[in-house]
């Protein structure tokens, strides 16, 4: 990418640049036909006088009548605005369609640029800032394309025609005329520094309010049971004050620019009016009568259209600013990545090796601190401790979701580091305590796993995981929706259905992070019996308060800041009288020392 924003944003162009450059010759030919009409009426002018232009005795028969010639020129006319009208609809339509097409594939690599960061960036940056980079900055940018660009290169056609067709006419009167434009422009440019950083400020309140917006629709459930309505729209109402008083204090300003712009023009159009009927008054041979008319129209169709140059600048600037955003958000790499000279390897071993693995968030005291530890292929772990031991931030650290802050895991003979992210995810199959439904049927989210799969495989995974029988009492069974995030079903069903896409996945390893808590128990008994037939042949991390779910496990692990204080099978656990024993107790409502 080039360090220009709207540089990279012409690479997107230039994927479309025969639309693009039609487009532009379309802009061109449409300003310079749409300032022919002060050109018309001039000529028409002095042939009605007598006096017509030399251009015109070339063309016509000597002795023409002046009628004759207005007639001509009115034919003229009607042509001239045939053509305009044709590449109005040449630039308009053009433009439109490189903007879409551009909006379309910047936002599509938008996406995918943030999909393949590390989860660290999603905690660092709010939902509603990420929606708004990819949302309206791109289409920030598709404005831009499709009316901002277009507005520039008429504003740069328009003073170069004009200023050429004034200059010949009466380079003495076009002087006086052009006198406001060095104010216009060095106004233009001065509105544009004030206004840039209130803008700015405008886009950050914008983007807090629709993080406010989000966050709040999303927990509308917590909401209401807390019967938090009125607290919420208090703070919902002093975003949204914060971005009006921000957007005002920006209009304000902008109120003030055009006004100013007028007057300046209003002392340049006076000048022309004023100087040029005196000399045409004193019979100066510097001008006609049609001349002095085209003067005065074409003076007021040049300078009129600059009071829009601010606010052209201002798209120009707030393009480049998403511009800069967008690319600067696609051209970071993500801090968890592929070594370049990495190879996809035949097959990937079942085995798990932790080597003095220790982890933690920033600046803050180890999650993980100092593990050592090995899971045979094939075998089913437990991992068991109180919340904050360390348990799900292992089942992160196997994904590569974040980095060992020391220390190695191995698959096998490899390091984590040394298999593509994609093979690794693909060799794990994850049922998440934090379930994701998408909106969709409950066919599609377990198919998710396994796009290519058959109805018969998505109901043999759902018996698996206790649900086929809830599936199937459903009127449209597994096309029924789920609804956004799975609202409809309750938190057991989101549970099972994403243990059902795990299964579906057949992955040699398995996690089960919290994978049946929201179950009642007898699902739980239910999917303990099936856990067998879903861990056969694979080796299987099972994360559970509940530690029923893991009493069956080949062997546990007892997590305390980060380490394994205790480990072995149920039994034997039992028996050391340590840790395990008191988290026992406590979920067997036996008395039991204090945890």
């Amino acid at each position: 990418m080039t360090s220009h924003p709207i540089g990279n944003l012409l690479r997107y162009v230039q994927r479309y640049r025969v639309l693009f450059w039609l487009s532009v010759t379309s802009s061109i030919c449409n300003k310079v036909l749409d300032l022919m009409p002060p050109l018309l009426v001039g000529w028409v002018i002095d042939s009605v006088r007598g006096e017509p232009p030399g251009w015109i005795l070339e063309v016509l028969p000597t002795g023409v009548e002046p009628a004759t010639m207005a007639a001509f020129l009115a034919g003229l006319g009607v042509v001239i605005f045939g053509f305009e009208s044709l590449f109005e609809w040449g630039f308009q339509s053009g433009f439109m369609r490189v903007a879409q097409n551009a909006q379309h594939d910047l936002r599509v690599d938008t996406y995918d640029s943030v999909q393949r960061r590390e989860m660290a960036f999603f905690e660092r940056h709010r939902l509603g800032e990420t929606m708004s980079m990819l949302n309206d900055d791109v289409n920030q940018l598709e404005r831009f394309l499709n009316t901002g660009f277009n507005n520039l290169l008429q504003l740069l056609v328009l003073f170069l025609f004009c200023g050429a067709i004034l200059m010949s006419t009466s380079w003495q009167l076009a002087l006086v005329g052009l006198i406001p434009v060095p104010l216009i422009v060095l106004g233009s440019f001065g509105y544009q520094r004030l206004i840039s950083p209130r803008y700015q400020v405008v886009r950050e309140r914008v983007g807090s309010l629709a993080s406010r917006l989000e966050n709040n629709l999303s927990g509308m459930m917590v909401i209401k049971s807390f019967t938090a309505e009125d607290f919420e729209s208090e703070r919902v109402r002093e975003v949204s004050d914060s971005y009006r008083q921000a957007n005002t204090e920006a209009i304000r300003l902008s109120s003030v620019y055009v006004p100013l712009i007028r007057m300046a023009i209003a002392i340049g159009f006076g000048g022309v009016l004023w100087l040029g009927s005196k000399w045409v008054l004193e019979g100066k041979d510097w001008l006609t009568v049609g001349e002095l008319v085209l003067f005065s129209m074409m003076i007021q169709r040049m300078l009129w259209p600059l009071t829009r140059l601010g606010v052209t600048l201002d798209e120009y600037e707030r393009a480049k600013a998403a511009a800069r955003r967008t690319f600067t958000l696609m051209t970071t790499e993500s801090e968890i990545r592929d070594r370049p000279d990495l190879r996809v390897p035949e097959s990937v071993s079942g085995e798990l090796r932790f080597d003095n693995l220790s982890f933690r968030y920033g600046d803050a005291g180890d999650v993980i601190a100092n593990l050592t530890a090995t899971i045979e292929a094939g075998k089913v772990i437990g991992i068991a401790g109180t919340t904050g031991a360390g348990k799900s931030t292992l089942v992160k650290l196997l994904l590569r979701l974040y980095e060992p802050s020391d220390g190695h895991i191995y698959l096998g003979d490899q390091e984590l580091r040394d298999i593509p992210l994609k093979e690794l995810r693909r060799a794990v199959a994850l049922v998440s305590q934090e379930v994701y439904l998408f909106h969709g049927t409950i066919f599609e989210n377990i198919a998710y796993a396994q796009p290519d799969a058959g109805i018969e495989d998505v109901r043999r995974a759902a018996r698996l995981a206790e649900f086929d029988a809830f599936a199937s009492s459903l009127p449209e069974q597994y096309q029924t929706l789920v609804g956004e995030r799975g609202i409809r079903l309750s938190g057991g069903q989101r549970q099972r259905l994403s243990l059902a896409r795990a299964i579906l996945k057949d992955s040699p390893i398995v996690v089960l992070d919290e994978a049946t808590s929201a179950v009642d128990n007898e699902t739980e008994r239910a999917i303990q019996q099936n856990l067998s037939k879903i861990t056969q042949g694979k080796t299987a991390l099972i994360v559970a308060h509940r530690l029923s779910t893991i009493r069956h496990a080949d062997e546990i692990w007892v997590l305390e800041k980060g380490r394994i204080v205790e480990r072995g099978s149920h039994d034997a656990l039992l028996e050391q009288g340590g840790r395990y024993l008191d988290l026992w107790r406590v979920q067997s409502g036996e008395v039991g020392r204090s945890i």
